[in-house]
């Protein structure tokens, strides 16, 4: 869709540039520090515009006399701006304008009234130029935008609709833009209320329902902004903003209703790109990915340089583990002009990642730049050099990536330990993080990772002490608990304690498959073995992992159902041949 402009709202926005954006919260500006205000006044000191015609108030007796008042006291103003004294100045140029009643001094006087942030007085002095010009566009404008700026809707309506109407060629733009002008106001009623008088005197234009649609949804009011883009496509059925408006609106409530919307328009506007888009995104965000694939799939015959259709493709392409079309498609996309190529960067370093292409993977990854996927692409690429034995360059590469973004050191030094717990290193793994854990004593993620790792060289006390103060700190961290808990699980020791401690996460959590499979393992235990094989399903279903496995393999044996035991150990090794918590179980009880 081509972009809308609006003469309209330029008009009635111009004097943004005299006014600053915290124009409406005059009553916080006048509290600050008249040192501090003068010298960004100063700074933002309108340029001299001396008035090159001046016409003396008709009342004057003596016109010379007051001409070279007149020019005195402009030069006066002008002088105090160019110093930085602008409330001075708005004055001096006030009271010329309001004597003189010139044209030229009262649009003068309102853009130094703006800067100085009076915008009692710039009403004040627009409503002036107003009476003295009032076949003014200009001053009409400027009325109005200051009305606006200033949030002061009550009776601006006739005066909105005299402009709209004098300037038909524009007035369709002008009322899809009229939501923007008042998007400061927080009375959205009240602007609603506005829009609506506004939208009354224009019935057959569609625009004007859009517009008062729009408004209605600011406002709260779904079904009426409904009723109004309705009435907008009963008059432009094949208008797609209409039709993506109301999408829009239906899926507050029923994304169903919302596709089927969509679908209803594509089907009779098949060229309305906009809205297949629209359709696609919505079948992917239901889920119904074979539906949205299609769509997708025609739009990339229709548009194959679109990145908004090129990126969708190879996304659903990785979700359906297509990685052949998705490879394709992304490397396509990053031949085109699209702004940030980090995301498909990363996703193709994924994919030659998982096709053990390292060294290409690598390559791609180092084309991530800052964003979502720089820190992830940053622990790929460390974790691949060090699977080909180079780990200290894969810890010198997260060192130098925690130099270069502070922000991100913690989550880098905690993929730095694991790199070297991996290398069977975990003791330089512990003491890395407690090194850190010296600079950051509550840093929550160091204290669940390094009382992992002393969990793992047999320092209970050091775990014991980090979870519990990780409790004290996070007592909604569901994790804490649960590590704190299967920790005495497994090692069968109290046990009471285990289970209040892994229920509690299960309260928090009651869904992470994890704490799930703690609560089953606390259970066997326990010798609770129905129950402990219910939440061990549960825990399996949502994630077929290799440790859930071996305990879910455990309880079936141990309840007499040996050939399911078997099974599930076969079916996860295949899936995980290098676990050895598997190997280990299945050994123990093979015959």
């Amino acid at each position: 869709m081509k972009p809308i402009t609006s003469n309209l709202l330029c008009a009635t926005l111009s004097l943004a540039l005299a006014m600053p954006a915290q124009a409406a919260d005059e009553t916080a500006a006048g509290k600050q520090d008249k040192a501090t205000q003068q010298n960004k006044a100063s700074k933002r000191t309108p340029p001299s515009a001396l008035p090159q015609t001046l016409a003396a108030h008709p009342e004057a007796t003596d016109t010379k006399e007051l001409t070279g008042q007149i020019v005195y006291q402009v030069l006066l103003a002008e002088v105090a701006l160019q110093r930085g004294q602008i409330e001075f100045a708005s004055q001096a140029y006030a009271d010329l304008a309001m004597r003189t009643r010139d044209p030229k001094v009262l649009e003068r006087a309102i853009e130094v009234a703006g800067y100085a942030r009076r915008f009692e007085r710039v009403v004040k002095l627009a409503r002036l130029w107003v009476q003295v010009e009032p076949d003014s566009k200009r001053a009409q404008q400027v009325l109005v935008g200051v009305l606006v700026l200033t949030n002061q809707l009550n009776g601006l309506a006739p005066r909105l609709i005299d402009m709209l109407a004098a300037d038909q060629p524009a007035l369709p733009g002008n009322l899809l833009a009229l939501n923007r002008m008042f998007a400061r106001s927080a009375d959205r009623k009240a602007v609603l209320q506005l829009i609506s008088a506004i939208g009354e005197r224009f019935p057959r234009l569609p625009e004007a329902h859009y517009a008062v649609a729009v408004a209605a949804s600011s406002a709260g009011e779904n079904d009426r902004a409904l009723a109004e883009v309705r009435q907008a496509l009963a008059l432009r059925p094949d208008w797609q903003i209409g039709a993506l408006l109301e999408a829009q609106l239906l899926a507050r409530n029923s994304p169903a209703e919302a596709i089927a919307s969509l679908q209803s328009f594509v089907a009779k506007n098949p060229d309305a790109r906009e809205a297949q888009l629209h359709l696609a995104r919505a079948l992917v965000g239901e889920k119904r990915y074979a539906e949205a694939k299609r769509l997708f799939e025609q739009l990339l015959q229709a548009y194959p340089d679109n990145p908004d259709v090129v990126f969708p493709v190879a996304i659903l392409a990785l979700q359906e583990n297509d990685k052949t079309l998705a490879e394709a498609q992304l490397k396509h996309l990053i031949s085109l002009d699209f702004p940030d190529k980090s995301a498909p960067y990363y996703y193709l370093g994924q994919i030659a990642e998982e096709s053990k292409r390292g060294d290409e993977a690598l390559a791609y990854y180092q084309q991530v730049g800052p964003g979502e996927h720089y820190l992830p692409a940053q622990i790929r690429s460390a974790a691949i050099l060090a699977q080909q034995g180079k780990l200290d360059e894969a810890r010198r590469q997260l060192s130098a990536a925690a130099a270069r973004d502070p922000q991100m050191r913690v989550q880098l030094l905690i993929a730095e330990a694991a790199l070297l717990r991996q290398a069977e290193q975990s003791a330089a793994a512990l003491a890395l993080l407690e090194h850190e854990l010296g600079e950051q004593a509550d840093q929550p993620e160091l204290l669940y990772e390094s009382a992992l790792l002393a969990e793992r060289l047999g320092r209970l006390e050091v775990m014991e002490k980090r979870l519990r103060k990780l409790i004290a700190l996070q007592p909604q961290s569901a994790q804490a608990y649960n590590a704190l808990g299967y920790s005495y699980a497994d090692r069968n020791m109290r046990l009471a304690e285990a289970r209040q401690l892994i229920e509690t996460a299960l309260h928090l959590a009651p869904n992470d498959p994890f704490i799930l499979d703690s609560m089953g393992w606390v259970l066997f235990r326990q010798g609770e073995l129905e129950d402990a094989l219910t939440h061990l399903q549960r825990a399996y279903a949502q994630r077929p992992d290799a440790e859930i496995a071996a305990h879910l393999g455990e309880v079936l044996w141990m309840l007499g159902r040996t050939d399911e035991a078997q099974r599930t150990w076969n079916e996860a090794l295949q899936r995980h041949p290098e676990s050895a918590e598997l190997q280990k179980v299945r050994k123990r009880f093979s015959p």
